[in-house]
């Protein structure tokens, strides 16, 4: 079975707006002009759709959505919007829904498999998916009866999720056992659950008459019904949640930065200028494919990205074409590139493949600078596509377009970049820290030794090339840091020097702990170098504790890197 779940009051007054005007007014039926006003969100955007008051029925019987009150039409005019949206009525016969929560609220759908997740069996990620849930409401068989109620592939709405306290008065109220429920509603109204606290079951003697009547308990067939969130997982196979993402200022809830990138995959002969690669399987043409960069400026944050294809079932004039398979994947990358990927880095993400709307991933991320390749997964595909990411900061996301530094009209004054190197320093072994009585021994340019008593060693390092400077993020309390940071450099001095300093991180001034001076020739084999710290100055001769472990590659062709 499936299950669907999406957010309420905001999303409603969105796709009916001004709906108090478009009422019936029994004090002026002169008023009435007979056409009504909605908005679905497509493709980045709320869109006006304005229908008239003509519905279709069967002997004066509406034939497709409508409500128990005869008097009421608003389904069946929300219906109507949404199929002119697709061109026909039949658009909406076996439609996605997850498109479907999209199209309505403006969130991000968000799939769960209950089977493949091991939902039913796992109660650690049982437990997490639960929690999942609970934030988000603060926000292919013949249909068959089954045994417990419930009808086989079948999608049911999700309208509530609590942690509900068992027992009677104060014992309840001291009592810390809660029990994970999930409140379900099956569309057509009737068919409900029948197992464990199903509506007239005897386990909801367990609970109070207040606590029942604040869950809104009902004994009737209409359709909406409680269950155990353990239950849930062991019936239903698919959970889809669509997040309505809170991007507003002045909410005192958690708030998410949004950045939204319009893209195509356009299939063009010249290797450069193409933008339809495929997915990472092409490795000759994976990396053609659109590129976006984006940053983590927390330690670790956690981040959402959707991508959306322009589905062609919206454009009748097309035909009913099929979805591409779609996905991305999300490279880590050096923390100052500016310039598109000519080389596949280090791989930290990835979506699914598959030929539905949209694609969701929810990742923890650390610290640093990423690039997220976008693509179908064949080669040579085209199509316009969508790219959201929600970070807690801004991650000033955008494409990354040009190949290599620009010709200007100051190249020949100034000069243009004859190499480009990569410096990826690995780690540090044995830094200078704390001897035995917890002091912090360093020589000050007297060379005077200073006892720095009750620190400890927080290393970054700073990477520097023909002026311009990398600078990772601070390590805490280590001798031994796993820097695994990379810097991008293109070149106009290939006889200068590289220079990797690390420093200690102190309240006041930050005190240097070593560096290494690097000379990169494209002829040189491309290894790990592991070198002994150097002091600086006129000092560079003298040896300091620790070492570094680096590696550089060095082309001449500047896309190649």
């Amino acid at each position: 079975m499936w299950c669907r779940f999406s957010g309420g009051e905001r999303a409603k007054l969105r796709v009916i707006p001004d709906w108090k005007e478009q009422e019936w007014d029994t004090e002026k039926p002169e008023s009435y002009a007979g056409i009504f006003h909605f908005r679905f969100w497509r493709f980045g955007e709320w869109v006006d759709v304005v229908i008239d008051d003509r519905l279709p029925t069967v002997d004066n019987q509406l034939v497709y959505c409508h409500s128990n009150d005869s008097n009421e039409f608003w389904s069946a005019l929300v219906e109507k919007a949404y199929a002119k949206v697709y061109g026909i009525y039949e658009a909406l016969d076996g439609g996605n829904t997850a498109d479907a929560l999209v199209d309505f609220t403006g969130g991000v759908s968000e799939p769960a498999d209950l089977l493949e997740g091991q939902m039913a069996t796992d109660e650690v990620a049982r437990n997490q998916l639960f929690e999942r849930v609970l934030k988000a409401t603060t926000i292919e068989d013949m249909e068959a009866r089954l045994d417990c109620g419930l009808v086989k592939g079948h999608a049911y709405a999700v309208t509530d999720v609590k942690k509900v306290r068992l027992g009677h008065g104060l014992l309840a109220f001291f009592k810390s056992e809660k029990l994970h429920m999930i409140r379900m509603r099956n569309p057509w109204g009737e068919k409900e659950w029948s197992g464990p606290w199903s509506d007239s079951s005897e386990e909801w003697n367990k609970v109070s008459k207040s606590e029942r009547e604040k869950l809104g308990v009902t004994v009737q067939d209409d359709g909406e019904f409680w269950m155990t969130f353990d239950d849930f997982c062991q019936y239903f196979t698919d959970l889809i949640m669509c997040r309505l993402i809170n991007t507003s200022y002045l909410s005192i809830h958690k708030t998410w930065e949004e950045e939204v990138m319009r893209g195509s995959w356009v299939h063009r002969q010249d290797p450069l200028r193409n933008r339809s690669g495929g997915c990472i399987n092409h490795k000759a043409s994976f990396l053609q494919s659109p590129q976006y960069v984006f940053d983590v400026k927390k330690l670790e944050d956690e981040v959402l990205i959707c991508l959306q294809q322009k589905e062609k079932r919206a454009t009748p004039k097309e035909g009913k074409g099929e979805n591409l398979a779609i996905g991305f994947d999300i490279h880590r990358v050096e923390l100052n590139r500016k310039y598109r990927m000519h080389s596949a880095q280090q791989k930290v993400a990835g979506s699914i493949y598959i030929n539905s709307r949209c694609v969701f991933l929810r990742k923890e991320m650390q610290e640093g600078r990423y690039v997220i390749i976008p693509t179908t997964f064949d080669p040579g595909q085209q199509g316009d596509f969508l790219l959201r990411v929600f970070t807690d900061v801004p991650s000033d996301c955008k494409e990354l377009t040009l190949d290599e530094p620009p010709q200007t009209c100051w190249t020949g004054m100034c000069g243009y970049p004859q190499l480009v190197t990569q410096v990826h320093v690995m780690n540090a072994e044995g830094l200078q820290g704390q001897d035995n009585n917890g002091e912090l021994h360093l020589l000050n340019p007297s060379k005077e030794r200073l006892l720095i008593k009750g620190r400890v060693v927080n290393p970054y390092v700073i990477i520097t090339c023909e002026g311009e400077r990398v600078r990772s993020p601070v390590y805490k309390d280590t001798r031994c840091p796993n820097f695994d940071i990379k810097g991008l450099f293109y070149r106009k001095k290939p006889k200068e020097g590289i220079h990797i300093e690390i420093y200690n991180k102190n309240m006041i001034v930050d005190t240097f702990l070593g560096q290494v001076i690097l000379f990169s020739d494209p002829n040189e084999r491309q290894e790990n170098q592991t070198l002994h710290l150097r002091d600086k100055g006129s000092r560079q001769d003298n040896d300091l504790p620790g070492t570094l472990t680096v590696r550089l590659i060095t082309s001449t062709a500047l896309t190649n890197i």
